[in-house]
């Protein structure tokens, strides 16, 4: 099975549920442990960090992967600390791989030409790991310079059995400056939909859906609903949902009848829960990886409970 969406279904099929689960380490955040058995390996700071980073998104690792279909590592908390930070993002990737998650990589590229074809290269392994540099199976792609930004991108996922998801609506407060402006009568938001959605008129697996997909936040939930019905074939990443605000109703709308067409995700939430209550109330410093699966649980309970995936469990 070489289709990324297809893979993606029969991922999220077996564990039942669209929750996804991001890595966003934050040195500040980490538990005391395993930041100072780090910098006990090394006085280089960005060493001790990205060595931190490797240890703590590892070990969530083992905590979700029986229960969720994928993890999304974000590629600039692991950047800012240059190579050794770049060398424990592909660590905490293949680790991601070889435990049997899909892993999108949230790195944001775009660029034209063989520029665009460079990124895609290093990041779009798809189907087999082995077939780039930094191993996941999907990359977040910026498309604002226009669809040109986009073609390499397609083209390599395409042959990898890779996917992309696309910014078209993001979760963030300022997304209105530009993504809501008109020409035409048509937002912007709606007309990269538009062209996303055409990348996978003819492309799409035995799931139905394509392998480009599109990034529409959780904090708009009437644009997820409208996105949904005007992109049938696209699957949706959706963030948003716990730390940024928005619940299980605000996704529902990302939804087919049948529970998939939709990722959910959730990063601080899950990560630092053993900071957050009701978390802190239940688990010691000590006990963060129990903090962990309990918010991943209560995470798939709530989908399950209050959106279309509650069907993924019959």
């Amino acid at each position: 099975m070489n289709h990324y969406t297809d893979r993606l279904h029969a991922a999220i099929a077996d564990r039942k549920t669209p929750a996804l689960v991001g890595l966003d380490p934050r040195l500040d955040q980490l538990p005391e442990s395993i930041v100072a058995a780090a910098r006990g390996r090394t006085s280089n700071e960005a060493e001790a960090a990205a060595s931190a980073f490797d240890e703590f998104c590892s070990r969530i690792i083992d905590v979700v992967a029986p229960l969720v279909p994928a993890v999304k590592p974000q590629a600039a908390f692991f950047e800012q600390y240059g190579p050794a930070g770049c060398q424990a993002l592909q660590t905490v990737i293949r680790k991601a791989r070889d435990a049997g998650l899909i892993v999108i990589c949230d790195a944001k590229r775009g660029d034209i030409g063989s520029t665009a074809e460079a990124y895609a290269n290093a990041y779009l392994a798809g189907a087999d790991p082995d077939a780039a540099i930094w191993a996941a199976d999907a990359l977040t792609v910026n498309p604002y310079l226009g669809k040109d930004t986009l073609e390499p991108f397609v083209r390599v996922a395409t042959e990898r059995g890779a996917g992309l998801y696309v910014l078209v609506r993001t979760s963030n407060p300022g997304a209105s400056t530009f993504q809501d402006r008109e020409t035409d009568g048509q937002k912007l938001y709606q007309r990269v939909a538009e062209v996303v959605e055409s990348f996978n008129v003819e492309a799409e697996g035995e799931c139905g859906y394509g392998p480009i997909g599109a990034v529409v936040g959780a904090t708009y939930p009437a644009e997820l609903t409208e996105l949904r019905a005007a992109m049938p074939k696209t699957p949706l990443l959706v963030p948003g949902f716990g730390s940024q605000g928005a619940g299980a109703s605000e996704v529902a709308g990302g939804f087919d009848e049948r529970g998939f067409g939709a990722l959910v995700n959730s990063s601080r939430g899950i990560n630092f829960a053993y900071n957050k209550a009701p978390y802190n109330e239940q688990f010691g410093p000590d006990e963060w990886e129990q903090a962990v699966e309990a918010a991943t649980r209560d995470m798939i309970i709530e989908l399950a409970e209050s959106t279309p995936a509650g069907a993924l469990q019959s």
